[in-house]
């Protein structure tokens, strides 16, 4: 455009065209038409399985495409480096499973960012617990029975679990401490062979998230003996909790929730909680969640900031002293 024409246009109209430019490049940047929600696990996981599921109910409330993106490694500490390093616009969105904002901090040393201070806290997801299964050929057949045999059996109760520093690791971990027995772990490369060997018999016991233990629970494959939940699960009704059955201070589950880097401003962190809660709200999601046992968790970005905290501080003192190599 020549200055003899700007000189010629009226005043009032180059500043309109000035100012419309300058919003279309402020929508551009807020207003992303792809939203990548990240995930820290591989495809076909449980928390792979639960982002898919919520993506497209998620893209219908944003008007906006959508979609999941895997960066596994490191306990999904990839996935959270990534995230954290994108522009605050609402482009990346880490779809974050509570091992990675609260345990692998304790357990990675090569850990690229704190979750409590490097992350915007937009809103959570659902909320899980793990399930107490034994191999059916066991002596015992209730909690009672297998304190008691741990207690007069010292180190003889194997368990297993998805690895070193693994949630249902510490959860077993703590599951000792708190009922004051000793149990060996046996860490594996993932949830799937450490229920295998519960089944045959390799092992005793382990803790696993309900939705992955369910079918082998269903199907009769092995014996549930509680939640580790303070509350029992919608899922298992007929079991009890841990706190029921006598083993104080312990309440052990997960979550998962949406975060974003520092710097999303509060109309786009509105946004995205107010979509995310109409996301939830969907029947059919909340249909497939609750069968797989995991809890709806409508709430704001400060809840899951304070979960976070309180889980983070208690996993600090259960892995204090513990080695993960």
């Amino acid at each position: 455009m020549t200055t003899a024409f700007i000189s010629n246009f009226p005043r009032r109209s180059v500043l309109a065209m000035g100012l419309a430019l300058f919003l279309s490049g402020v929508g551009a940047q807020t207003v992303p038409s792809t939203v990548k929600l990240i995930v820290g696990y591989v495809a076909g996981g449980p928390v792979d399985a639960a982002a898919r599921v919520f993506a497209p109910v998620l893209s219908r409330e944003l008007g906006q495409t959508v979609v999941v993106e895997n960066r596994a490694g490191a306990g999904g500490a990839l996935a959270g480096q990534s995230v954290v390093k994108s522009p605050p616009n609402g482009s990346e969105i880490f779809f974050a499973a509570s091992p990675t904002m609260t345990i692998t901090p304790h357990v990675l040393k090569a850990m690229t960012f704190d979750p409590l201070k490097d992350m915007t806290p937009l809103a959570p997801i659902l909320s899980y617990a793990n399930v107490l299964v034994i191999n059916l050929n066991q002596p015992f057949k209730t909690l009672p029975e297998l304190l008691a045999f741990a207690k007069a059996n010292p180190g003889q109760l194997a368990y297993g679990s998805a690895g070193m520093g693994a949630s249902n690791h510490l959860s077993g971990e703590l599951f000792a401490r708190r009922a004051g027995v000793s149990m060996t772990h046996v860490p594996y490369k993932g949830n799937a062979p450490a229920m295998t060997d519960v089944m045959g018999g390799q092992i005793q016991m382990m803790f696993d998230i309900i939705g992955g233990a369910k079918t082998y629970i269903d199907g009769g494959k092995v014996r549930a003996l509680a939640v580790t939940s303070k509350e029992r699960n919608p899922a298992l009704p007929q079991l009890p909790s841990m706190a029921e059955l006598g083993v104080r201070d312990y309440d052990v589950g997960g979550w998962f929730g949406l975060y974003g880097p520092l710097g999303i401003s509060p109309d786009l962190q509105q946004r995205l909680a107010t979509a995310t809660a109409k996301a939830l709200q969907d029947v059919d999601l909340r249909k497939r969640w609750v069968d797989q046992g995991y809890v709806i968790w409508s709430g704001k970005g400060a809840d899951l900031a304070e979960r976070m905290r309180r889980e983070h501080a208690l996993w600090a003192e259960v892995t204090k002293g513990m080695s993960f190599e």
